[in-house]
């Protein structure tokens, strides 16, 4: 089976949005079986930021905090460091080990996670994301990167739900 995007064409790669809750790691199970079957690269992307929750979600803007937070000096190397080391676990928990027969690259950028996805992601690939049910307070407090990536993206999104 080959994955096409809507216009017809093989897509270049298949972009995963991985976290280690049940809705990422069917997830992340999907998109190397899709980037397997289609013979495209999977890109594994981890956001990272300060502020962020570590299993994922959407950082909120608070109505009237405008405030900056000041950080006299920052690079993110050991947020990008830990960030890869969680998907390479997020790999061995999901599919045994990152697989070798998929030409795999883990991203780590800063960043809110839809956005960073949907940064990633271009047209002619496939995005795929995790989502879990009965997470409404998840979502109310961190907000919804399925959400976000269907309605930003600008590559075709599969949503990879659990049951609930």
């Amino acid at each position: 089976m080959e994955t096409r995007n809507p216009g017809g064409e093989k897509c270049q790669r298949v972009v995963v949005g991985v976290d280690d809750t049940l809705g990422g790691l069917v997830a992340l199970q999907r998109a190397v079986d899709l980037a397997r079957d289609s013979g495209a690269p999977l890109v594994a992307v981890r956001s990272w930021g300060l502020g962020l929750p570590r299993h994922g979600g959407r950082r909120h803007r608070h109505m009237g905090a405008n405030h900056l937070h000041m950080v006299p000096f920052f690079n993110g190397a050991e947020q990008s460091k830990e960030s890869a080391h969680l998907v390479r676990l997020t790999f061995m928990e999901a599919m045994g080990n990152v697989p070798p027969d998929v030409d795999v690259t883990i991203a780590t950028p800063e960043g809110d996670p839809g956005r960073v996805l949907t940064e990633v992601a271009s047209d002619g690939d496939v995005l795929v994301v995790g989502t879990e049910h009965d997470q409404h307070l998840k979502r109310l407090v961190h907000g919804s990167v399925s959400r976000y990536c269907r309605e930003h993206a600008r590559c075709p999104v599969v949503v990879v739900g659990t049951a609930g």
